[in-house]
């Protein structure tokens, strides 16, 4: 493969870097976490007005960039780098790709232009809190129950004459407080004959666009039932929670008889989870980009620091032990970049370069704290912002062990595997 960027790419990156490097200090980044969406809205508007982030990855038809998850990863390979809270990753990342991927014709019209120029962001809330398992990273989503399989449990989904209606709740939704459209997989069809749905649940009544008037024609009237955004869904309570790393805000969605809309057509045929698994792979290519940016960053600044940092009248940057452990920490950064940009190309290998990255994120962010010495451990200083990351995101798509192993079993390296191993990182 020809692993040599186009003039394009390279200008998507340094563009996206010098924006950020004036609009995304270690200040700015801890006032837009504060905010009540979770990131600056200011800032949002212009990555996606002014560059297109949330477009670059959807077809020119929806007014997108119409270019491959590449450059969506060398975006994002930006975006992590300077720690920056979006909802870029879960409206371009994860939310997008399904809609396009399993919309009806007039869903997808609808919804991505408006995703494509970031007047809606959107978030995929499954049961649980178990976004690597329904995403197929750590187990095979069809065999585990993270759905909520059986009698009871997760999200249940029923159909009556006035339409769908949703019951059950979500934890660790990415961005699910501030999103103007949820995509929840919900478990349906009784136990017999079971099987997991995708449902569009709009959140904001700005536009009565033709989605929105469909849910409130099915669910009656709307009721205001947020705890910390406003609503006009009835039933539907959203809850922001308190996050290990507050550049991902996580919420908890609460549904209690809440009017929703089928995510294309109701069929047999239909693959959700086919779907799910297909955009785990390439979500998985983009954060492992997401985290080698995280790592670089972390190490530039620890570089920078051990130049200017003296001790015994000497910069502690010139001590062959300090100069040994950032040698090492580089070659880490550099072997998970390969592997992230190649996944890019090949998002069947993303699972793995996602392992490899959030170690080296996790390894890199330690270091650096360490190197800093006494003020690395401080609540002022942003070195622990890159821990708490690397520790957060292994939380939510991990852990590292998990993604290796389910890499390892659809290789084959263990021979024939019975399907309750095949579920068994997600079951656990």
């Amino acid at each position: 493969m020809d692993a040599a960027f186009t003039a394009e790419q390279d200008e998507i990156r340094r563009t996206l870097r010098d924006l950020l490097a004036r609009h995304a200090g270690p200040g700015e980044i801890r006032a837009a976490v504060r905010t009540a969406e979770g990131h600056d809205p200011a800032l949002w508007r212009r990555l996606a007005q002014g560059l297109g982030l949330p477009g670059l990855a959807l077809s020119e038809e929806y007014g997108g960039a119409g270019c491959t998850p590449t450059e969506l990863a060398l975006a994002c390979e930006e975006t992590g780098r300077a720690l920056l809270p979006s909802p870029l990753l879960a409206t371009a990342v994860l939310a997008a790709p399904l809609i396009t991927a399993l919309g009806t014709p007039s869903q997808r019209a609808e919804l991505l232009p408006r995703i494509a120029d970031g007047t809606l962001t959107a978030a995929l809330a499954v049961p649980g809190g178990s976004t690597a398992a329904a995403l197929g990273l750590t187990g095979d989503n069809r065999a585990a129950p993270w759905s909520g399989g059986g009698r009871a449990g997760g999200i249940q989904a029923r159909h009556g004459d006035g339409g769908w209606r949703l019951y059950g709740e979500a934890g660790r939704v990415l961005d699910g407080h501030s999103a103007g459209l949820l995509l929840v997989a919900a478990h349906t069809g009784g136990y017999p004959r079971s099987r997991t749905l995708l449902f569009l649940v709009p959140t904001e009544l700005l536009v009565p666009t033709e989605l929105q008037v469909r849910a409130e024609v099915s669910g009656g009237a709307s009721t205001e039932a947020f705890t910390d955004a406003s609503s006009g869904t009835e039933g539907l309570t959203r809850t922001r929670l308190t996050s290990l790393d507050e550049t991902r805000p996580l919420a908890r969605v609460e549904l209690r008889d809440t009017p929703a809309v089928l995510l294309g057509a109701d069929t047999e045929t239909v693959d959700v989870c086919g779907a799910l698994a297909a955009t785990g792979r390439t979500a998985a290519a983009v954060l492992a980009a997401e985290a080698v940016g995280a790592a670089a960053g972390a190490l530039e600044r620890t570089v920078a620091y051990v130049k200017e940092r003296e001790q015994f009248g000497r910069a502690i940057g010139s001590f062959q032990a300090v100069k040994h452990r950032l040698a090492d920490l580089y070659v880490r950064v550099e072997a998970a970049r390969s592997a992230a940009y190649y996944a890019a190309w090949d998002p069947a290998a993303g699972p793995l370069a996602l392992a490899q990255a959030l170690e080296t994120a996790r390894t890199v962010a330690g270091e650096a704290v360490q190197l800093h010495g006494g003020i690395g451990f401080t609540w002022e200083h942003e070195a622990h912002l890159y821990v708490k990351r690397a520790a957060a995101d292994e939380l939510l798509f991990g852990p590292v062990h998990r993604l290796r192993d389910h890499a390892a079993v659809r290789a084959g390296l263990f021979g024939d595997v019975p399907a309750q191993a095949l579920a068994h990182g997600a079951a656990v």
